[in-house]
């Protein structure tokens, strides 16, 4: 009987237990966990935040969980992985493997902004996180979030649902640069300053001074001071690969995989936010810290590690969610400038700001700001986009889907 360690107990490290255990149920698996041995969803977080889902909520699995698969989880934190000599140690033990997954996950990180490093600066990615921003949320009056992506406005919307003053501030000379493009990003700007938020593009900060009482005075760039009573970074996040230094394991910004999800050291895979993977459109290796992707690599890690010979067929960046009263979202090749054509929904179909982008006559993207409805679309367009390859979707099928999907059909 062998002994297979998996790194992490998050999207991707759980979806390859359940897969592995579906075709081998006598080998021993250990998961290491430096968070503890409960599984969360960090997709829940400003639900919580917001005050729409119970804390309880957070919680994805029942606590015999890793019981009922034959699996034993540990609250440890990985410091060393030894390729070579197969062991794993950690904070308080030295494992022996016989299969490892690393799915590690991935950690918020700050721009080198003097005073950013203080108490009184939070990230929205953890549960640890959550726990110290919802006293804050209940306490506070005012809050600044640096950055503008998906993350840190949740974040926003989640502090003016809880009737806070934001302010957020981004660098470049508009919101969302790498989910939406210009137009969408000009409508939901709209839409956030219609809610009250201040918000400062094109703007550099400079320092997070903390003041006599113990709040912040935000110091910018050619701009007056802004003022705190606690600060949300939102500004990226990377991959949890530090423990691999000296490992034997090839790691980048993350760790390259082959299509198999294993890494350069046969009986070693990678999944989720630590692993750059293919991608629908050929890239041999990306990261896509999405929950979907890691599911399905976490998936596809799990049957290879039993034995099986499956190929991921490769991530698509997708991110759909709601706030500032709109649903918001992106998929695949978005910018006019990457891609060959677009289709633009009339205003009067009531989708709102709604672009579906082609190559060859294939959508392979789409940006929305606008309707719960036309999100639903981007889950009918997705299995067409992944299935890429001309010959890997019938004619009748794709036709079919883009009927009911587009007027006109295939343009």
């Amino acid at each position: 009987m062998g002994r297979v360690i998996i790194i992490g107990n998050s999207a991707a490290g759980l979806s390859a237990l359940e897969s592995f255990r579906q075709y081998n149920s006598t080998d021993e698996v250990l998961v290491i966990s430096k968070e503890g041995t409960a599984p969360y969803s960090r997709v829940l977080l400003p639900y919580i935040l917001r005050g729409k889902l119970p804390y309880d909520c957070l919680n994805i699995r029942e606590e015999d969980y890793f019981t009922g698969l034959n699996a034993k989880c540990v609250c440890e934190e990985v410091l060393h992985v030894n390729a070579a000599e197969h062991t794993v140690v950690t904070d308080r033990n030295t494992y022996p493997f016989d299969k490892l997954l690393i799915a590690s996950g991935s950690h918020a990180v700050s721009p080198p902004v003097k005073g950013l490093d203080q108490e009184g600066v939070l990230h929205m990615w953890t549960r640890q996180d959550l726990d110290r921003l919802l006293p804050l949320f209940a306490s506070s009056h005012k809050v600044v979030v640096i950055g503008s992506g998906f993350i840190a406005l949740q974040a926003a919307w989640a502090a003016v649902s809880r009737g806070l003053q934001v302010t957020v501030i981004e660098l470049m000379d508009r919101i969302m640069p790498t989910v939406l493009d210009e137009k969408g990003a000009e409508i939901l700007t709209q839409k956030i300053r219609e809610a009250g938020v201040n918000l400062m593009t094109n703007t550099v900060t400079e320092e997070a001074e903390k003041t006599a009482d113990g709040r912040f005075l935000l110091h910018l760039k050619d701009r007056e001071p802004v003022e705190a009573d606690f600060i949300i970074v939102g500004t990226g996040v990377r991959s949890n690969i530090e423990f691999l230094k000296d490992s034997g394991v090839v790691t980048e910004r993350g760790i390259p995989v082959d299509a198999h999800l294993m890494t350069n050291v046969p009986d070693i895979y990678a999944a989720g936010d630590a692993a750059m993977g293919p991608t629908v459109f050929h890239d041999a290796h990306m990261t896509h810290a999405l929950w979907p992707t890691a599911c399905e690599e976490g998936r596809v890690a799990g049957e290879n590690m039993a034995g099986k010979d499956t190929v991921y067929e490769g991530s698509l960046n997708m991110n759909v969610t709601e706030m500032f009263h709109v649903t918001v979202a992106s998929m695949g090749k978005f910018r006019d400038s990457e891609t060959e054509k677009s289709y633009l929904f009339p205003e009067e179909s009531g989708y709102g700001y709604l672009k579906i982008c082609y190559e060859k006559n294939r959508p392979v993207g789409g940006c929305l700001v606008g309707s719960w409805e036309a999100a639903e679309m981007f889950g009918r367009l997705r299995k067409v986009i992944k299935d890429i390859d001309t010959d890997a979707v019938p004619k009748e099928i794709f036709e079919t889907v883009l009927s009911e999907t587009i007027p006109g059909g295939v343009c």
